[in-house]
């Protein structure tokens, strides 16, 4: 199952929330932070998996298949540069494995070569990440749609959720929208409720 809500996860974030957000009912969680050592990535993982997996919340990890297995997560996200979704899929057949995609084209590759979702965007600006490139638009999910499930990131706010989501994708990414709110539990609970 495809989470309707990602909530991406780093160390600079207040793990402490991780339940109650869970509990707010986001659905899934990425753990995403590139400064980490694998040792430290893999503590990490398994603190988000505890934190989280009461609650049935899904755990995937960013490009790190070997952190992924190691902590025990439901999956893994892979980009471009990361390995290959197909070798993923023939290491680990019962990992849910997620592909980054950019174009309709993207999604269907990576449908092929064994995906079970595909994170598109950026959808809207975002200042999450350095060197993105510019943002591809509602219409773009809406040309997207129909090979993978898809989880539109990048810029997404309540506002702007319930717009991707009629579009076609199956659930929307965010780290903005709830790390950088004054309450990221309400905010949580107003993405729930959009996306719902």
């Amino acid at each position: 199952m495809t989470p309707h809500l990602f909530c991406l996860v780093s160390q600079r974030d207040d793990l402490s929330l991780l339940p109650a957000l869970a509990d707010a009912g986001v659905d899934g969680f990425q753990v995403r932070d590139k400064s980490l050592a694998t040792a430290a990535l893999v503590a990490l993982t398994r603190a988000v998996v505890a934190a989280v997996r009461p609650a049935g919340a899904v755990v995937v990890v960013n490009d790190r298949l070997d952190v992924a297995l190691a902590a025990g997560a439901d999956g893994v996200h892979l980009g471009a540069d990361d390995l290959a979704v197909a070798d993923a899929r023939r290491l680990a057949p019962g990992l849910v494995i997620g592909a980054t995609c950019r174009s309709r084209a993207e999604v269907v590759t990576a449908a092929g070569a064994g995906a079970d979702y595909a994170g598109f965007g950026p959808v809207f600006a975002s200042a999450s990440k350095a060197g993105l490139p510019l943002p591809l638009g509602v219409p773009a999910v809406a040309d997207a749609a129909g090979s993978l499930p898809l989880v539109a990131i990048g810029g997404i706010t309540a506002a702007t959720a319930g717009e991707v989501r009629a579009a076609g994708a199956q659930g929307v990414a965010v780290i903005g929208a709830i790390w950088r709110q004054p309450d990221p539990v309400g905010a949580a609970k107003e993405l729930v409720a959009a996306v719902a």
